[in-house]
C-alpha cells in the first residue's frame, strides 16, 4: 500500500477507476447480482401467483390490481429512502439490510391467510426490494472501472433475466401444482435471500463514499486491495493521471450531514435540473410500459382464451429473449454511448409492443412477445447505467432512488388502468398505450447528459 500512502482524494478515485477488472471487481457483481435475480424472481412470481390466486378462489378478479400495486407502492417509499439513507449511513449496509426485509417479508407472504394478510407483506416486501435495487446500481457504478462502467451495470441488470426466468419455470412448474403452489413458489424465492445479504455484508464499503465522509485510510485499504487482486496491470491503466474530464486538484473530504431536505433540493441544482427531469420522465414511463405489460402478460393470454398453463409456458418462452437483449446493450453502450443505446432500444420496445398488442395468433405471441422483451430489458439496463453516474457521490444514491421511485408511482398506477381495459377486451389499445409511453420515454433520454468516459466526480 506504499504507493496509494499520502494519495489524495482524487488520486485514489483516479487509480479506482483506473484499475484493470479484478477478482474482487468479479466477486462484487456476483454479490450484487444474485439479490438483483432474487429480487427479479419475486417481482416476476407475482403475476403467476396472482393469476392462481383468482382461479384458486383465494381472492377475487376485483382483488388482483391491488395485489399487483400494492408491493409497488412499497417499492416507491423503500426506493426514496433508501437513496437517502445510503447517502447518510453508506451504501453497504443499506445495501444488505433491505435485501433482509425482503426476504423475510416474501416469507411471510407465502404463509398469509387472507388477502388483506398479504396485502400487508407485500408492501414491506416491497419496501425493501425498492430500497435495495438503486443502491445496488450506485454501489457497483462506484466500483467500476471507467471505461467499462456503463458496461458493467447493464450486465448487472442482467441478473434480472435470470432471475425473471427461474421464477417462470417456478411458476410454469410450482404454481400450477395445487391450491398451496403459490406458496411454495414464494418461499422458494424468499429463502437464498438470506444467503445473499450474508455475502453483502463481507462486501466493502464505496470507496468514494468512504472519502466524502473523510475516512481516508479505509478508502486507501479498499483501493490497495483491489490492485492486488487482479492481473498484473498495464501501466496505463493504474497511473496517476487524471482521466478525461476529472480536476486535477485534490478537492478533499467532503464532511457535511446535509438533512434528507438538502440532498434532494441538491436534484434540482440548476446543472442537474433538466437531468432530473428527464430520468423522472424516462423511469415514470419504462416502469408504466414494463410492468403494465410483462405482469399481464399471463392474465392478458388468460383472458384471449388460452389456458392457464399454456399462457404459463408462453410467457417462460418469451423471457429467453432477455437477456440476449442486456448482453447486445451492454457491448453497444459503450461503443455507441448511453443516450443513443437507450433510444434505439425503447423504439425497438415501441415497434414490438404495438405489433403484439394487435397481430393475433401463437407465432405473433411469441415472436413479437421475445422482441419485446430483448428491447425492453436491454433499454432497462441502460436506465439503470446512466441514472447513478448522472448525479455526485454526495446525492448519488438519493438521485437513483427517487428517480426509481418516481418510476413505481406509474408500477402503482398502471394496474387499474389496464383492468379495466383488458375487462373490456382491449389486447390492441392496452398496448397501443404502451407504444406511446415507450415512444415518449425515448423523447425524455434527450434531456439526459451522455456520461460515457466521463468520470463520476
Amino acid at each position: 500500500m506504499t504507493d496509494l500512502a499520502g494519495a489524495t482524494s482524487a488520486e485514489l478515485q483516479e487509480r479506482l477507476d483506473r484499475l484493470p477488472w479484478s477478482k474482487r471487481h468479479t466477486r462484487l457483481l456476483f454479490g450484487s447480482g444474485l439479490g438483483w435475480a432474487l429480487d427479479a424472481m419475486d417481482v416476476g412470481l407475482v403475476s403467476f401467483v396472482v393469476a392462481a390466486l383468482v382461479e384458486n378462489g383465494f381472492a377475487t378478479a376485483g382483488d388482483r390490481p391491488l395485489i399487483l400495486s400494492i408491493g409497488f407502492a412499497g417499492m416507491a417509499i423503500g426506493a426514496a429512502l433508501g437513496g437517502l439513507l445510503a447517502d447518510r449511513l453508506g451504501r453497504r449496509s443499506v445495501f444488505a439490510i433491505t435485501l433482509l426485509v425482503f426476504g423475510v417479508a416474501t416469507g411471510l407472504t407465502a404463509l398469509a391467510w387472507s388477502v388483506a394478510a398479504l396485502l400487508v407483506f407485500r408492501f414491506v416486501a416491497g419496501f425493501g426490494l425498492g430500497a435495495e435495487l438503486p443502491v445496488a446500481s450506485t454501489y457497483m457504478s462506484e466500483f467500476a472501472p471507467t471505461r467499462i462502467r456503463g458496461r458493467v451495470i447493464v450486465l448487472l441488470e442482467a441478473f434480472w433475466a435470470v432471475g425473471w426466468f427461474l421464477q417462470a419455470l417456478v411458476g410454469a412448474y410450482v404454481v400450477p401444482l395445487g391450491p398451496d403452489g403459490w406458496r411454495w413458489a414464494l418461499l422458494i424465492g424468499a429463502a437464498p435471500a438470506f444467503y445473499a445479504a450474508f455475502v453483502r455484508f463481507g462486501m466493502p464499503e464505496s470507496v468514494r463514499f468512504l472519502l466524502s465522509r473523510g475516512r481516508r485510510d479505509e478508502a486507501e485499504r479498499i483501493v490497495a486491495s483491489f490492485a492486488a487482486s487482479g492481473w498484473t496491470p498495464r501501466r496505463a491503466d493504474v497511473g496517476l493521471r487524471t482521466p478525461r474530464g476529472a480536476a486535477a486538484a485534490d478537492t478533499g473530504p467532503v464532511r457535511t450531514r446535509a438533512g434528507a431536505g438538502r440532498r434532494f433540493a441538491g436534484l434540482w441544482a440548476p446543472d442537474l435540473r433538466a437531468t432530473t427531469a428527464g430520468l423522472w420522465l424516462l423511469w415514470f414511463l419504462v416502469n408504466y410500459a414494463y410492468y403494465g405489460a410483462f405482469l399481464w402478460i399471463p392474465s392478458i393470454l388468460v383472458a384471449d382464451g388460452y389456458p392457464l398453463a399454456t399462457s404459463f409456458a408462453f410467457t417462460l418462452i418469451i423471457t429467453v429473449a432477455q437477456l440476449p437483449g442486456y448482453l447486445v446493450a451492454a457491448w453497444l453502450i459503450e461503443r455507441w454511448g448511453r443516450r443513443p443505446t437507450l433510444i434505439v432500444f425503447l423504439l425497438g420496445s415501441a415497434v414490438s409492443a404495438v405489433l403484439f398488442g394487435t397481430i393475433s395468433g401463437e407465432p405473433a405471441i411469441i415472436g413479437f412477445g421475445m422482441a419485446l422483451s430483448f428491447f425492453n430489458l436491454g433499454a432497462w439496463g441502460a436506465v439503470y447505467a446512466i441514472t447513478p453516474e448522472s448525479y455526485p457521490t454526495q446525492i448519488r444514491a438519493t438521485g437513483a432512488g427517487w428517480a426509481a421511485g418516481v418510476g413505481r408511482i406509474a408500477s402503482i398506477i398502471v394496474p387499474f388502468v389496464v383492468a379495466p381495459l383488458l375487462a373490456a377486451g382491449g389486447r390492441a389499445s392496452i398496448f397501443v398505450m404502451f407504444t406511446a409511453a415507450f415512444v415518449l420515454a425515448a423523447a425524455a433520454v434527450l434531456l439526459i447528459r451522455e456520461r460515457r468516459g466521463a468520470v463520476l466526480d
